[in-house]
């Protein structure tokens, strides 16, 4: 009887601490999760019910149909399709050029490699701003200021994303390489045919964290995309704002729809997200 009550002592303390660690998390998940909830109630309210004190939590009536005025009186359907096709676009071009890139930085050798590595990483740390403008007077000049492919062109290559998928490959030994080079398959062939099928976590985690970041994208749009059929819906919603400052349950209802995508995007994919993140960096 005493050798149990001994054992079962020290195991207290610990259990105490994870529960203590779960109600800390979610009340921090809670605390994160609640703009977005009051964000999606007010999207179900009246105009004159979303900033009433104190919060009307449950929307009496719920109002489906902003959900239906929000498509009518702003132009949604360009601004999702401009947005999506932007975000599909730049996730694979730079899935492309950083998985290769990277395969050359982590898979092969020749002079310098180490250095290039490390001064193109160094480009993370320059600021956009530093050379914004000379890059739009670059676009500019190729005639191709005021549309879709310039944001596709800027944001086609993405050091973050050579380093994520560096990082991963070099998890993958190195000899499934050599014996593929010995069985005759070429370097293209390697990365296609091996280590591209081995990264799945890491490809998943570089297209939730580019598309994201491009739907979100403000800024980029805002210099390079003039013209109202090319606006972004970051853009649009802006415009929607500023025409319908006072329509808060509408306003409240395209941002719902603005979010709704990357949300999806970030749940179907989680887990490889996770899974990539946790095996980058971690050598085989």
């Amino acid at each position: 009887m005493a050798s149990r009550t001994s054992t079962a002592r020290p195991n207290t303390p610990k259990r105490a601490g994870r529960v203590l660690l779960y109600v800390m998390m979610i009340i921090a998940a809670a605390g994160i999760m609640l703009p977005f909830a009051w964000m999606v109630i007010s999207s179900l309210k009246l105009n004159n019910e979303v900033f009433t004190a104190p919060v009307q939590w449950i929307p009496d009536p719920v109002q489906w149909r902003n959900y239906i005025d929000i498509w009518v009186k702003a132009d949604m359907v360009t601004w999702v399709r401009n947005t999506l096709v932007l975000s599909v676009a730049v996730t694979f071009l730079q899935l492309l050029t950083g998985s290769f890139a990277a395969y050359g930085f982590a898979k092969m050798r020749f002079p310098g490699r180490d250095a290039l590595f490390l001064l193109y990483i160094g480009t993370i740390a320059v600021p956009w701003q530093s050379y914004m403008i000379p890059q739009f007077q670059m676009i500019s000049s190729w005639g191709l200021n005021n549309t879709l492919w310039a944001i596709m062109l800027l944001q086609a290559f993405g050091a973050f994303g050579v380093f994520l998928m560096k990082q991963y490959y070099e998890s993958i030994p190195d000899s499934l390489s050599e014996a593929a080079r010995i069985d005759g398959l070429s370097e293209y062939g390697i990365w296609w045919r091996i280590i591209m099928p081995l990264s799945v976590p890491a490809l998943a985690s570089l297209t939730i964290i580019t598309f994201v970041q491009t739907w979100n994208d403000y800024l980029g749009p805002l210099i390079y995309l003039r013209d109202r059929p090319l606006w972004t819906i970051q853009l649009g919603l802006q415009s929607f704002i500023g025409e319908y400052n006072a329509e808060h349950a509408l306003i409240m209802t395209g941002s719902v729809l603005s979010v709704l995508p990357i949300a999806l995007i970030f749940l179907l994919g989680q887990r490889y997200f996770v899974q990539g993140i946790a095996t980058t960096g971690v050598k085989g």
